[in-house]
């Protein structure tokens, strides 16, 4: 009996041990492995490849880049404090920038012809490096900003009971005024091309320049602010017992959840955008699971050099679709949507050729997204459909990244310069997610909804045009301005 009694005090003993393990022990468990798949592993085993790629200086500094990439990556997952913004912004530069171009540069093939010398790529990587370490020069400057002013009292964002209501109304209205202008639900579980062809057949395509201005304007009140209600209403329900005993919150989710099944599925949709949903919905749903955050982002760099160049299945009908017949794992990223160093090096160029930096216009175009080109004569088009028209391309739907569309306006500096700030900016967010979100766990805080929000549309802003994506920012933005208050007042606000 005693020799019992003994045993469950140990095993009480190891049971409390186990749960007061910090955090940073269980992730140095795990750094061995990670850091060694992402930085040693996955690049050794794409550089192993048979292809007829040239071993220039453009590979190396690929491979430098990859590397870099993966090093930052895991850190991401491995810190203490989890950096929603930065972790999407490093997962999209190790894939993206970094491990899908290497396999082109090995394979020798790319997915959209570069059209200028190989000097042009050589320029384009380098630019990126530096715009990675310029990112985190910004994000270690926001680390040691000094304490006193992160702490200074000042009203918080806070979501106003009553104005939530008001965009759950909006949100059922834009989403039925969207299935019923697309020609029904069934319709959303097709094909994007039978969505194009919806388009057409009602009417919402228009004539001219803004073609395309009707349908992208219906589909974006139809999917964003039913996207944005649903994420309120779940941050409220999982922080508030008050929410959860409300009958009218419970159907008013319910309904929302079946809406967004519909209008922001992935068949729909284009990829990035529900990749946005996803990630969207998991930091919001999971605020406090380490595990969730080091999940996404591990999972998601299997995810995006795995079955994201598949999920394309969903552009085309039956008859459209070619599927992706290869013998390589790789083979795929040579063929799909990784072309972002590519299209940098055409921009690089497309500037040399005697269009010169735009100085500010293409980024005023993304700004003012809203004005049409019948008042602004001579409002740029895409960075990446302007490239793609030099270049002779009838696909014009092609990729511009941050790097490139920065470099486009401001040149070498002013690209450094912004990916600077963007680091700094990036890591503020982080930080006060991190501290008034997690720390302080309000139901009504806007930012435990805005920074998940802004982690998923990561991925579309850097991968480009800023003009493409400008639209549903300036949708979200209208909604976060409608349920935003600054009041004190507790009965105005969700707790």
């Amino acid at each position: 009996m005693a020799l019992d009694v003994e045993q469950v005090r140990l095993d009480t003993d190891a049971a409390e041990a186990a749960r007061s393990v910090p955090r940073a022990a269980l992730s140095r468990a795990l750094a061995v492995p990670l850091v060694i798949a992402l930085v040693g592993f996955l690049p050794a085993y794409v550089t192993a490849q048979s292809g007829t790629g040239v071993r220039d200086t453009a590979y190396w500094l690929q491979l430098t880049l990859t590397v870099y990439g993966g090093g930052r990556l895991a850190a991401m997952v491995l810190t203490r404090r989890r950096r929603l913004i930065q972790g999407a912004f490093w997962l999209f530069v190790y894939v993206a920038m970094g491990v899908a171009p290497l396999a082109q540069a090995v394979i020798g093939q790319v997915p959209t012809p570069v059209v200028g010398p190989r000097s042009d790529t050589t320029t384009a990587i380098t630019l990126v490096l530096i715009g990675c370490v310029a990112f985190d020069v910004g994000a270690l400057l926001a680390r040691h900003r000094p304490a006193a002013r992160i702490r200074k009292a000042r009203p918080q964002a806070s979501v106003s009971r009553r104005r939530l209501w008001l965009l759950i109304v909006v949100a059922y209205l834009g989403s039925a005024l969207c299935i019923v202008k697309l020609g029904g639900p069934a319709v959303f579980f097709t094909s994007r091309q039978s969505i194009s062809e919806s388009v057409q057949a009602n009417g919402l395509a228009g004539s001219g320049g803004d073609s395309h201005v009707g349908s992208a304007f219906i589909r974006g009140f139809g999917t964003v602010p039913a996207l944005l209600a649903m994420l309120f209403l779940i941050r409220w329900m999982i922080t508030s017992r008050i929410a959860r005993r409300r009958p009218l919150a419970i159907a008013a989710l319910a309904g929302l959840v079946v809406i967004n099944a519909i209008v922001n599925n992935p068949v729909s949709n284009p990829r990035y955008w529900f990749l946005t949903v996803v990630f969207s919905l998991l930091f919001t749903a999971f605020p406090r699971s380490p595990v969730m955050y080091r999940t996404a982002l591990v999972t998601g760099v299997v995810a995006a050099l795995v079955l994201f160049p598949f999920l394309d299945r969903f552009r085309y009908d039956s008859g459209g679709y070619h599927p992706v017949e290869s013998t390589s794992v790789l083979e795929p990223l040579t063929l799909k949507d990784y072309d972002q160093i590519g299209m940098f090096a055409n921009t690089i160029t497309f500037v040399k050729s005697g269009a010169g930096h735009s100085n500010g216009k293409q980024l005023a175009a993304d700004a003012f997204f809203f004005v049409p080109r019948s008042v602004w004569h001579g409002k740029p088009l895409d960075s990446g459909v302007q490239v793609g028209q030099w270049m002779g391309m009838t696909n014009t739907n092609l990729s511009s990244p941050l790097w490139a569309e920065l470099w486009l306006d401001f040149g070498p500096l002013g690209m450094t310069g912004g990916f600077l700030l963007l680091g700094y900016f990036c890591a503020r967010g982080d930080r006060r997610y991190a501290q008034r979100t997690l720390e302080e766990g309000r139901p009504g805080t806007v930012m435990a909804v805005v920074i998940p929000l802004v982690c998923g549309y990561s991925f579309i802003l850097l991968r480009g045009p800023l003009l493409q994506a400008s639209g549903r920012i300036g949708i979200a933005a209208v909604c976060l301005l409608l349920v935003t208050t600054f009041s004190e007042d507790r009965r105005k606000i969700l707790r």
